[in-house]
């Protein structure tokens, strides 16, 4: 994950959820095969609008079927990426509000419920920990 992010070689873009439930508590997922917690989401695919591409990511990661009014814009942001080497992450990010369960699907190891406190504790993406952990 070292690097700078004005000269990483690489531009992934991502659509991803800051899912909090009702307590105002964040699910973070873990992908398998790495230690970094971040938001569920993932790729946009080409020509794929990033709203579509997040629900999709959250049926396959977390079993979530939403529809995409239940999404709320938060813009974009840019990090470096936690698992890519020499990566920048541009992810649109949108928040949701459920108190449904969750399971670990996918490629993700495991799914945590923690408050902001107790996400500071955990390795954290960049994006996780510069744009969602902090801007409570």
């Amino acid at each position: 994950m070292s690097g700078n992010i004005d000269k990483a070689q690489n531009l992934l873009k991502i659509a991803a959820a800051v899912v909090s439930d009702s307590s105002g508590r964040l699910l973070l997922v873990r992908k398998q095969g790495t230690r970094f917690f971040m938001q569920p989401g993932g790729k946009i695919e080409q020509g794929e609008e990033a709203i579509a591409a997040l629900c999709r990511e959250l049926e396959e990661e977390v079993g979530l079927r939403i529809a995409s009014d239940q999404l709320l814009p938060l813009g974009m942001q840019r990090a470096l990426a936690a698992n890519e080497p020499d990566t920048v992450i541009e992810a649109q990010l949108f928040s949701l509000v459920i108190d449904q369960p969750v399971h670990a699907g996918a490629e993700i190891a495991e799914t945590v419920w923690v408050t902001r406190e107790e996400a500071l504790k955990l390795p954290l993406a960049p994006l996780t920990k510069q744009h969602v952990v902090v801007a409570a």
